[in-house]
């Protein structure tokens, strides 16, 4: 692993450009029209499936890029397009993830296949974690994992909120308490197989913003899946939750210890997933603010107001300028923390959360000064800047909320559990 650089190089920037060309002539001109619909975008999926873009191969071979680089350039460029329809497109990588940073290599091999499919035809797939009473609290978690050791069985009851592709998917990768007096040391990971009996939709969510993103409730009802369902396997399952047991005897694991960080320590498998796609989902985040900050410069260029561009003015101005460097300083938070764990350093100052925190706070500044920058017109909905800012509130609150990701970086930055 080389030392941090901020030059791409020639594959690299082949990706984005690639990338951005799909986003600027499938994604945006779709945009709008999925928007208002509120359905997943099916036929841009499958587009995006045809050249290769939705795929495990393209996905890998970004996952593994070796300056870490590769998945925050994409999700970029794709966020640039539209939120929406850019997390219809990545929202199996969430699963993918899950499946990855907790299963064995004959699961990833047997199940991340199946959550793409193939251009003819193309699946989705969901992580199933937050609940309607246990969101950032994952220690709340309720939904119950039982083995049925006769039948080599694991049953699974209880309901998931807030879930991409949720009752749509093929393959539901679903975190669920095996043990429920060691907190969120008790928990694991199960998939879900296409056509289980037992595993329904509930309600699907009208939202504010990533409206072609299908988001619902998940209702688990005695779904029974086999033993080789459980991520990681009953052995090591088994092995972690007798240390997990053996240190809360000791009284070194009681309620209101700090979490551990770091990919050394036993994480619950939730965080495990969370962790590894933060600055990814803050990649995202500098997607959207990018977008609307070249609406915004592009009208501040051309809109005349007393016989001047209104760019002229120095309260235009200093906007845009404000604009471009919290775009930038957030880019270089993302990419810092990408190839850091494309590196194995350790996040000594969570720097993972610190990416994600302030990518999607500027989102959210940013996607606003537009609006202002446009005035009336940004109020309405023939500019896109008003779509990109209802977009961008998710980003302070889904994948960990700022108010939780300030407090794992205030946590790991004082090594005190503040609460």
């Amino acid at each position: 692993m080389g030392e941090f650089a901020l030059d791409l190089g020639d594959d690299q920037k082949a990706v984005r450009d690639w990338v951005h060309g799909f986003a600027a002539d499938v994604i945006r001109p779709a945009a709008a029209e999925w928007d208002e619909r509120e359905e997943t975008p099916w036929p841009v999926i499958q587009e995006a499936a045809k050249i290769g873009l939705y795929s495990l191969d393209f996905y890998a071979q970004q996952y593994f890029d070796p300056t870490g680089l590769g998945i925050p350039v994409v999700m970029e460029e794709l966020f640039w397009g539209d939120a929406g329809i850019g997390l219809s497109i990545v929202g199996t990588a969430l699963a993918a993830v899950g499946v990855l940073a907790n299963g064995t290599e004959e699961q990833i091999g047997t199940w991340i296949p199946q959550m793409y499919g193939d251009e003819n035809d193309v699946k989705v797939a969901a992580f199933c974690s937050s609940e309607p009473d246990a969101g950032s609290d994952v220690s709340a978690m309720r939904t119950r994992a039982v083995y049925d050791e006769a039948a080599d069985e694991w049953v699974l009851n209880g309901t998931k909120t807030w879930v991409t592709n949720g009752g749509i998917a093929g393959v539901h990768v679903v975190v669920a308490v095996v043990d429920p007096g060691l907190g969120a040391k008790g928990h694991a990971s199960f998939v879900v197989p296409p056509g289980t009996p037992g595993l329904s939709q509930g309600q699907k969510f009208k939202k504010h913003g990533i409206r072609a993103s299908h988001t619902a409730e998940v209702v688990l009802d005695g779904v029974r899946v086999p033993g080789h369902c459980l991520l990681g396997g009953k052995e090591k399952l088994d092995e972690r939750l007798a240390r997990a047991r053996e240190r809360a005897k000791r009284g070194k694991a009681g309620v209101g210890a700090p979490p551990a960080e770091g990919r050394g320590s036993v994480r619950n498998a939730a965080m495990a997933t969370f962790e590894a796609s933060r600055p990814a989902v803050g990649a995202q985040a500098v997607g959207i603010a990018r977008a609307a900050y070249e609406v915004a410069l592009d009208y501040a260029r051309t809109r005349v107001q007393f016989g001047r561009p209104i760019i002229d003015n120095q309260g235009i101005a200093f906007q845009l300028a404000d604009m471009r460097t919290r775009i930038d300083a957030a880019r270089l938070l993302v990419w810092r923390a990408s190839w850091m764990a494309a590196a194995g350093k350790p996040f000594e100052a969570a720097e993972g959360s610190m990416s994600k925190l302030f990518a999607g706070e500027t989102a959210k500044a940013v996607t606003a000064q537009a609006i202002q920058i446009l005035g009336g017109n940004g109020f309405t909905r023939e500019y896109p800047v008003e779509r990109m800012h209802r977009d961008a509130a998710i980003y302070s609150i889904f994948e960990g909320t700022s108010e939780i990701q300030r407090l794992v970086v205030a946590r790991t930055i004082s090594g005190v559990h503040i609460r």
